[in-house]
């Protein structure tokens, strides 16, 4: 199971195991356009508010085991959308490769810094105090938040920082952060006229 690059800067991939199936396939420079059906709805909403925020065009099916438990559904996705994004990417000529936002939700507050280096890393800090065991939705437990940005992290092979400055309502706390993380990707997988088709980095290779 591998990601295949479609055209430009467009790929797609299909992964399925004994657990779920999902498809994943997003354009770079599209219009933030979705069509998401992961099988668990706070989901659907939070990867639809990435697409639009992001402006990359994304389109998301999977179907999984989540009579169980939506874990291994929600993770799968994650993994998928990381290894299409770096696919993507493709050798990152002539990428911002930097990104930064801050993004309120009534009261909740996040900032999100993104670095494409190829050196997958991640920094999860200030949600509250039991924010994990929150069920959000009636399926989407809060742990499964910092779940998501390291395997996507992880797969895409990226740098993440995400910090939650404050928040109360636990949905607010969670679609913040995906905001704020689609804004500082945006900006990061721009591409940037001044430097052409230049690799944004001093060893020539990201």
């Amino acid at each position: 199971m591998s990601a295949e690059l479609l055209s430009g800067r467009s790929a797609r991939m299909e992964r399925a195991t004994s657990e779920s199936s999902v498809v994943v396939e997003l354009n770079l420079d599209g219009t933030g356009q979705s069509n998401i059906d992961t099988s668990v709805p706070f989901y659907d909403h939070m990867l639809t508010a990435l697409s639009k925020h992001s402006l990359i065009d994304l389109t998301v099916k999977a179907t999984g085991d989540t009579h169980i438990d939506v874990h291994h559904t929600v993770e799968d996705i994650a993994i998928t959308l990381g290894e299409v994004l770096k696919t993507a990417l493709g050798n990152k000529a002539g990428i911002r490769r930097f990104g930064e936002a801050t993004v309120p939700l009534d009261e909740a507050l996040a900032n999100a810094v993104v670095d494409i280096s190829g050196r997958p890393f991640i920094v999860h800090s200030g949600e509250p105090a039991g924010q994990e065991y929150h069920l959000i939705g009636g399926h989407f437990t809060g742990s499964l938040t910092r779940h998501i940005f390291e395997a996507i992290a992880l797969h895409a092979g990226i740098c993440m920082h995400i910090t939650l400055i404050g928040g109360r309502d636990p949905h607010h706390i969670v679609e913040a952060q995906f905001k704020a993380f689609a804004r500082a990707l945006r900006q990061a997988v721009e591409l940037d006229p001044r430097i052409g088709n230049a690799i944004p980095s001093t060893k020539g290779a990201l």
